[in-house]
């Protein structure tokens, strides 16, 4: 299915900006909103002498509107990173409740697909390995990543009431550790924080015994995973990320190794609340959306890698 006109808040992040520009390859228009909170203008800089894509400096937090009818809302706005989301708890929150009751708005009044961005973090540090969309989850709702993972809770809430009440037509993707070009190198994620220290021949701190695990999901096919959604009839929630995961210190020796760093290894607390696992059961996104990732993580993080070294030809 081939859109008209999409928006997407939070457009101008990483994820978002990489899902504005393949929609614009398949000719749909963009309406890219992003108060730049943690978004950095350089993703979209490449976007905006394209034809259909126009940029929009505001706060979802506020009510908006678009001036032409739009088929498509994608609601990606949020802090994502815990060196994000502990720096402005508040507007994470209000970015998952006020922001998300106003995306639903929008795509009510427009009578729009609307597919909301939620995250493995709903998940909190499970009980059940790997975690199927049905499990529940197991979080500290006072914890300090609760800010977060309960923003996600209850935009995903707020998502199901909206349908059920309004009839709108909605989506719930929830994503598993996306990463790639366009990663803030100082946003405190790992990927990210492994390359900077391994490019720059600083040890890599590598929290608790490494053993934790992630499910790495490269944005390509996280991307691809989500417009799939966007033009099924799916409300989901669908669950879309690699379900090979990987220990942090596997991770480390990964990137030291592609990096071709002679940086070591330094073990450092473990945050509160850090999961012990994290890997998805794909099994609906697979039948339902023949949708499964394609990109290896030595591939993938080879690719992030060039990206770091070259950033301003990237």
């Amino acid at each position: 299915m081939r859109f008209r006109h999409a928006v997407v808040t939070g457009g101008a992040g990483f994820l978002g900006s990489h899902l504005c520009a393949a929609l614009l390859a398949e000719g749909t228009a963009v309406t890219c909103i992003d108060d730049m909170c943690t978004a950095d203008p350089a993703n979209v800089a490449g976007l905006l002498d394209q034809p259909g894509f126009t940029l929009r400096h505001a706060d979802v937090c506020e009510p908006f509107d678009v001036s032409r009818p739009a088929d498509l809302v994608l609601h990606f706005a949020s802090p994502a990173s815990p060196a994000d989301y502990l720096r402005l708890p508040l507007h994470t929150l209000e970015t998952g409740s006020l922001g998300t009751r106003n995306a639903l708005a929008l795509a009510r009044a427009h009578g729009a697909r609307m597919v909301l961005a939620s995250t493995s973090e709903v998940y909190g540090d499970p009980q059940q390995h790997p975690q199927s969309e049905t499990y529940w989850g197991h979080v500290n709702p006072v914890g300090p990543r609760s800010v977060y993972d309960e923003a996600k809770r209850f935009a995903e809430a707020l998502t199901t009431a909206e349908a059920g009440v309004h009839g709108t037509d909605t989506g719930i993707v929830r994503l598993f550790n996306t990463y790639g070009p366009r990663m803030r190198d100082h946003d405190g994620r790992a990927v990210p924080t492994f390359i900077r220290q391994a490019l720059a021949g600083e040890p890599l701190t590598v929290t608790g015994d490494g053993r934790q695990t992630r499910s790495l999901t490269y944005v390509d096919d996280t991307v691809r995973g989500v417009l799939a959604l966007a033009a099924s009839d799916l409300r989901g929630p669908v669950n879309i990320g690699n379900p090979r995961e990987m220990t942090m210190l596997e991770l480390a020796d990964l990137v030291i190794r592609l990096t071709g760093s002679e940086s070591g290894i330094r073990l450092v607390e473990r945050p509160t609340d850090d999961p012990t696992v994290r890997c998805p059961d794909i099994t609906l996104a697979r039948g339902k959306l023949q949708w499964e990732p394609r990109t290896p993580a030595e591939e993938g993080l080879a690719s992030t890698i060039a990206w770091y070294r070259e950033p301003v030809a990237a």
